[in-house]
């Protein structure tokens, strides 16, 4: 009875009660860059006794990261039961739904920081898309804004080079387009599938040692391109078909940070085995315009008003200037680290593995540390953020294991 009164508000409503602009539908926030919308105004400091607008427990484990899709929060994870996608609603943490995409198949190897509800979800306001490594495959599952299953296909094999496990987020784009990517030695490809049905649009091999890296699609130099790293190259593809539109040699065999970008430049790095941040100038010949042997291997980079910053794998933030990759400077934070930094209010929110945030400014002059916030003791997924709100996910050990979302607000 309560999915199908959530079915009908959903039909009545178009499943929105917050406007699009309100939302954080994919990995890495509106744009896919690691920026929140303009209109973000979140709190500076948090505790457990300050600024908790809601708490509410989620079963099991996982590293996806919350996507917020009009009055509800989705996250994923994994239990011994299968994997799920659960849905809270966003004014008070209730739990308005959960979908079992998967029971049992779960991988038999997990590196034992990735889990096997690793990807974030995306969507397009009516449906939420979820991807889980079961069974030796990667599938995708289509969901209503309701809570209901409306298809689910087998995208491909993956079988990770190392028994680490499986990490990209599905990503949406051109309307009705959903990537899907699965490197490994054997079959790894990158593929698009229609929304509506499922259907394979196209297939791209990416048969290189595993990477771990979510694909973007970015417009650079004045054109729409798919962005992925991996296999010691920065590769673009030509959304329409997959076709390779370029590569160039640089960042490392294994990533896992999504590339961002500027008006003609892009910027990737990873850590293994080696280590290297590399700046690509997109023109009629992409080429090299710098590159160093900064390491940020599990994280994405943050571009911002010609600058670049990370918060690298060591607890290491650092700013470089975009062009000329000049190091404008360089601090211990600690760590380690592996969620990814984000821009909200016009400050970057990076938080470590130990559930510790540190917000400061974006500011190339000189390092400007704001606060430092902690929840739980364990910080893995990186937090969303929507308007007033932030949407944290973290873990607390005081005896068993348990993960909590927090939303947190100072409005």
């Amino acid at each position: 009875m309560t999915r199908l009164i959530l079915l009908i508000l959903a039909a009545l409503t178009g499943g929105v009660s917050f406007p699009e602009a309100g939302d954080w539908r994919q990995w890495r926030g509106p744009s896919g860059n690691g920026t929140a919308a303009s209109e973000a105004s979140p709190p500076l400091r948090w505790s457990e006794s300050e600024n908790v607008k809601w708490k509410a427990y989620v079963p099991g484990r996982g590293a996806s990261s919350p996507v917020v899709v009009g009055d509800l929060v989705i996250v994923t994870t994994a239990t011994e039961d299968g994997q799920f996608v659960l849905a809270y609603a966003r004014s008070d943490g209730s739990i308005r739904w959960k979908e079992r995409c998967h029971e049992g198949g779960l991988p038999d190897r997990l590196h034992r920081k990735n889990t096997a509800a690793t990807p974030t979800p995306a969507s397009d306001g009516s449906t939420v898309y979820v991807a889980f490594h079961n069974s030796g495959r990667v599938f995708v599952t289509a969901i209503s804004i309701g809570g209901e299953r409306i298809w689910q296909i087998d995208a491909g094999p993956y079988e990770c080079d190392y028994g680490y496990g499986y990490a990209p987020s599905p990503v949406l784009f051109q309307g009705n387009r959903l990537l899907v990517s699965a490197e490994f030695t054997e079959g790894g490809f990158l593929a698009a599938f229609d929304t509506r049905k499922g259907a394979e649009v196209w297939r791209t091999p990416r048969r290189i040692k595993t990477s771990y890296s979510s694909p973007v699609v970015a417009t650079v130099a004045g054109r729409e391109q798919i962005l992925l790293t991996g296999g010691s190259m920065v590769c673009s593809y030509d959304p329409a078909d997959g076709s390779l539109l370029w590569e160039v040699e640089g960042s490392s065999n294994a990533t896992c940070g999504t590339p961002v970008w500027s008006e003609d430049m892009i910027f990737a790095s990873g850590g293994f085995p080696q280590q290297e941040t590399v700046a690509v100038k997109v023109s009629e010949t992409p080429r090299v315009a710098w590159k160093n042997n900064d390491k940020s291997y599990e994280q994405s980079l943050l571009y911002h008003d010609g600058h670049l910053y990370a918060f690298n794998d060591g607890g290491i933030a650092v700013c470089w200037e975009a062009v000329s990759g000049e190091e404008k400077w360089k601090v211990r934070l600690g760590g380690p680290v592996s969620a990814s930094p984000i821009l909200a209010g016009g400050r970057i929110y990076a938080m470590n593995e130990r559930g510790i945030t540190h917000v400061f400014e974006p500011n190339p002059s000189k390092f400007v540390k704001l606060s430092e916030n902690q929840l739980g003791d364990e910080g893995f997924s990186t937090p969303s953020f929507v308007g007033e709100d932030v949407f944290l996910r973290t873990a607390t050990h005081s005896g068993e294991r348990q993960e909590w979302l927090y939303c947190l607000s100072d409005g």
